[in-house]
């Protein structure tokens, strides 16, 4: 019996960690990769402590600070569910159950898909969800980006580095975001920007050759070899079923203020922190002080004999 299941690999889900290790509760994280979005993520500057650097980067810095604690993490095991008995937990995975008294659920965000022919045919062979990632693979070649905010901004700029031709396949009339993104975009010689188009479908037999969509009334077609779908994330909630969640599917949380707690879910014992909460600020910094907010109000649970925990 833990005292705690941490659920992710993001900086809410470890920065919780550092802190629970420190207390020297009994816990575990389950997580499918340890960084989560931040892994993926391109240039970061707003991360106090490092001025310049990138997901991978810092990802790999979260990694080295909870190996300094011996931090049992079950890496490349994805939570299936949470069942709930008396006042204690199981959380299930494919390879094991863990039960637990408290389950810190900081599981984030993952990518939206397009739901469009070839797209999961052609995952991997292609198609992929992570520009960060992947972006060096197709040097020389010429790749299309689905979507039209800062995520596909940023993903064509980073493409531009290495591939001959970059296509921006909006379904909107305009690019959103960033203004210098935005302006970088305009200036690129190298960046095609197809606004009001619907992706319709992805093209080639053993990988990527091209990608169909609407503009109007015509139906288009661009050749390219790779496909960066960039049309924002959804929460990473399909293991919950016990959760109060809003309208986005976003766990919601709440404080007691009364016994000075926070990141509360509707079911007790159960916390939830980060990108997967209604938390309107989806930021890194803003994640990590989340997950420590949420344990430390798990130290006061755990500790607690307040009528009603």
């Amino acid at each position: 019996m833990y005292d705690l299941v941490i659920i992710g690999g993001g900086p809410a889900a470890l920065a919780a960690a550092v802190y629970a290790a420190r207390q020297k509760i009994s816990f575990a994280v389950i997580a499918e990769n340890i960084g989560g979005q931040t892994a993926i993520s391109a240039d970061i500057e707003n991360y106090l402590g490092f001025p310049a650097t990138n997901g991978p980067e810092l990802s790999s810095s979260f990694e080295k600070h909870i190996s300094k604690y011996g931090v049992e993490v079950k890496e490349g095991e994805k939570a299936l569910g949470i069942q709930k008995s008396g006042k204690n937990f199981t959380v299930k995975t494919a390879a094991a159950k863990y039960e637990t008294k408290t389950v810190l659920i900081a599981s984030g965000k993952k990518p939206r898909k397009l739901n469009v022919p070839g797209e999961d045919r052609l995952y991997g062979k292609g198609v992929t969800y992570c520009a960060t990632c992947d972006a060096p693979v197709f040097s020389g070649k010429d790749v299309a980006i689905i979507g039209g905010g800062n995520s596909a901004m940023d993903a064509a700029l980073l493409a531009e580095k290495y591939s001959d031709k970059v296509y921006i396949i909006n379904i909107n009339p305009e690019l959103k975001g960033d203004a210098i993104m935005m302006g970088s975009i305009r200036k690129s010689s190298k960046i095609t920007v197809f606004n009001s188009s619907l992706t319709t479908g992805i093209l080639g037999d053993k990988t990527v050759s091209g990608v169909k969509f609407r503009q109007g009334s015509s139906e288009k077609t661009v050749s390219v070899q790779g496909v960066f779908i960039e049309i924002g994330y959804i929460p990473s909630v399909d293991f919950d079923s016990l959760t109060q969640k809003n309208k986005w599917n976003e766990i919601i949380i709440h404080d007691d203020t009364e016994h000075f707690m926070s990141n509360l879910t509707s079911v007790p014992g159960i916390f939830a922190a980060g990108d997967v909460t209604d938390v309107p600020e989806k930021q890194i910094i803003v994640a990590a002080g989340e997950g420590v907010k949420a344990v430390l109000s798990i130290f006061k649970y755990l500790g607690s004999q307040v009528q009603g925990y």
